[in-house]
């Protein structure tokens, strides 16, 4: 007996240290058979209800009545099986019925030994409590204590009861009873340590699944949802959603020029202002809705909105947290988002459109300037997949050998001939014949697809330029991603060194509007320019914001007059002061000044009374190919040795 409450004490100490899970599986294992726990509690009941009717004893008549209440009540339990209670509740629901039931037919069998002479009522009693402790230990072994709790208190009291008489036979078999309770206790221990190895294995493995899905939801750098849990979510939101009037917003949020942080501070970075900016989305966010990391730096958020309206203050609030710089290393990351915006069901009803609507909607913020968002309409669909289809074309169209270089010559004023050509870059598709600079280059800036095709248009500048007169230099357009980029100096030194091109020969030009967005980065990469004795010229000059104060930070050689200016030449004195107070200062600044876009005479007369230094445009020559640039310089040639001819083309 001492060994049997030792070997109870301790399973109660393990069972102390076993997983919720575990326990939950090991409880539910209780009511895994109701049929064999109704079969046993009907033929207890009705040997019960059979030996207290053949006895006529009061006593064993209440016991026999109890016992098939407490047996109807276990039926109805486990047909049931308190799917709404907790595990605890349901283990000591059962834990109640199951002691309660076994401790009856103890009793029932001792009043049975005690309060009867007939042997067969006595053996049905014994044997109905002994086969219903021995089907016990087996059935409830997950439980071990329930069920050792079980077998003693259905087999102690008949050992009392046998013992009683003091009968040598009755005493024998009270030892043997005993002795069983011993066994099936060791039995019910090792069926129970079986069970709760076999079960302990499947819920590590359940475990392990679980956070294996849980992990192939979640991207791995933010710890946010990812593209898979986004997509199961954005569903379930769709099928739920109802005629209440609650709109379903998505707003897709791309972070604009995100990989020149990359190239430019690391990649650890770029990955700390992800992180960042993960964050700060769903501090807005809050638990309105989720937000999920798609991939690279492209954000989706979800969320129940009112109108479109409380979808722009979203919009709104999330462009302000991503503008807030990140500190990294002792540098401030700043970057700016762009936000496409689709409201269902107004601009779909499946996630697949709502996800198409939403990017042709980014497409259009980018496009407009980034750092925005706009709303998606169906008049962008036509527009944008043409946007689209573009970039798909021109992905491998500089190894199909697509693109073509064309040149502008640019005329000094005072010596009358070609002193620089400007390169012009052309892209003749087979799908979409000729496209215009216009549309293709910011396509190919979103998609970095200009930093390989600028590389390439400075190698076959240089290369041409270097069959030129040494007296020539060729001017090659400067991209605001190819200015940023880190490598950018050693991509012009090996065009220059391939070609065999001196550095005097070639000049730069960038746009006002680069100068904007990086300071410091600009300002450092003309300077890298000009330290290897690379020109640089200022394009589109007065079209920008801070021009004056831009002349005296970076070190431009050249000014290059917008051909806004030129047009109105002729016609509005306005726009003669304003060039004519350009080409002062920039005499004034030790710097040469370039009119573009001459297209008559009197444009032309005008430039040369402000002394601008140099012109373009197509009165004097259009773009041509280099073979036409090698011909107008022979004809340039002729010109100097018939002092006849006009000095420049064009010119009367």
């Amino acid at each position: 007996m001492k060994r049997l409450i030792r070997r109870m004490t301790h399973l109660r100490h393990s069972d102390d240290q076993i997983s919720a899970r575990v326990r939950a599986v090991l409880v539910e294992s209780l009511y895994a058979s109701p049929r064999s726990l109704i079969i046993g509690a009907l033929t207890s009941s009705a040997i019960a209800a059979v030996v207290a009717a053949a006895s006529g004893d009061e006593w064993l008549i209440g016991c026999a009545v109890l016992i098939g209440l407490v047996g109807a009540v276990r039926i109805v339990d486990a047909l049931r099986m308190r799917g709404s209670a907790t595990v605890r509740q349901q283990e000591r629901g059962y834990r109640i019925g199951a002691l309660t039931y076994a401790g009856l037919l103890g009793v029932f069998g001792l009043l049975t030994l005690t309060r009867t002479d007939s042997g067969v009522l006595d053996l049905l009693s014994v044997t109905t409590a002994i086969g219903y402790a021995a089907g016990i230990a087996g059935r409830n072994a997950g439980r071990p204590l329930i069920a050792l709790s079980q077998l003693c208190f259905a087999s102690l009291p008949l050992v009392f009861g046998l013992l009683l008489p003091l009968d040598p036979l009755k005493a024998l078999l009270a030892a043997v009873i005993l002795l069983f309770v011993l066994a099936m206790s060791d039995i019910t221990q090792q069926t129970y340590a079986v069970i709760l190895r076999a079960t302990t294995a499947s819920e590590e493995m359940a475990a392990l699944a679980e956070h294996h899905a849980g992990m192939a939801r979640r991207d791995d750098l933010t710890g946010m949802a990812n593209r898979t849990a986004f997509r199961e979510h954005f569903e379930e939101r769709l099928r739920n959603l109802t005629a209440s009037g609650e709109h379903l917003a998505l707003l897709w949020l791309d972070l604009d020029r995100f990989k020149e942080v990359n190239d430019f501070f690391g990649h650890l970075a770029g990955n700390a202002l992800l992180v960042a900016v993960a964050r700060r989305l769903e501090q807005v966010l809050g638990d309105r809705g989720i937000v999920a990391r798609l991939g690279g730096d492209e954000f989706a958020i979800l969320c129940g909105v009112a109108d479109a309206r409380a979808a722009g203050c979203i919009g709104s609030a999330m462009l302000e947290a991503v503008r807030q710089p990140v500190g990294f290393n002792g540098h401030d990351l700043r970057t700016t988002a762009s936000i496409g915006i689709a409201i269902a069901p107004d601009n779909g009803r499946d996630a697949d459109t709502l996800l198409k609507n939403a990017d042709l909607a980014l497409y259009r913020a980018k496009e407009k300037g980034r750092g925005r968002f706009f709303f998606y309409e169906p008049l962008m669909d036509e527009k944008i997949e043409r946007r689209r289809q573009i970039a798909l074309a021109m992905d491998g169209a500089l190894e199909r050998n697509e693109f073509e270089l064309v040149y502008q010559p640019i005329f000094d004023l005072a010596k009358g001939r070609i002193t620089s050509c400007e390169t012009l870059l052309r892209w003749n598709s087979p799908q979409f014949g000729s496209i215009s600079p216009a549309e293709f280059i910011p396509i190919a800036e979103d998609n970095t697809l200009i930093v390989m095709i600028g590389d390439w248009v400075l190698r076959q500048a240089c290369r041409t330029a270097a069959h030129w007169p040494a007296d020539v230099t060729i001017a090659v357009n400067l991209s605001p991603v190819q200015l940023r980029a880190p490598d950018l100096t050693h991509a012009v030194l090996a065009a220059l060194s391939a070609s065999g091109l001196p550095p005097e020969r070639l000049t730069l030009e960038v746009t006002e509007s680069v100068l904007l967005d990086d300071v410091d980065r600009s300002l450092a990469a003309l300077s890298a320019l000009n330290r290897i004795h690379v020109c640089t010229t200022l394009d589109d000059f007065g079209t920008g914001y801070s021009s004056l104060s831009y002349l005296t930070q970076f070190p431009f050689q050249t000014l290059k007059i917008d051909r806004s200016f030129v047009i109105d030449l002729e016609h509005n004195p306005a726009s003669v002061a304003i060039v004519q107070t350009i080409v002062d200062l920039a005499a004034k600044l030790g710097m040469r000044t370039v009119a573009e876009g001459v297209e008559t005479p009197a444009q032309l007369d005008q430039l040369r009374r402000t002394r601008c230094d140099a012109v373009q445009g197509f009165l004097l020559a259009r773009p041509m190919s280099a073979p036409e640039v090698i011909g107008l310089f022979a004809e340039q040639a002729a010109f100097r040795s018939n002092p006849g001819q006009p000095a420049l083309p064009g010119a009367d």
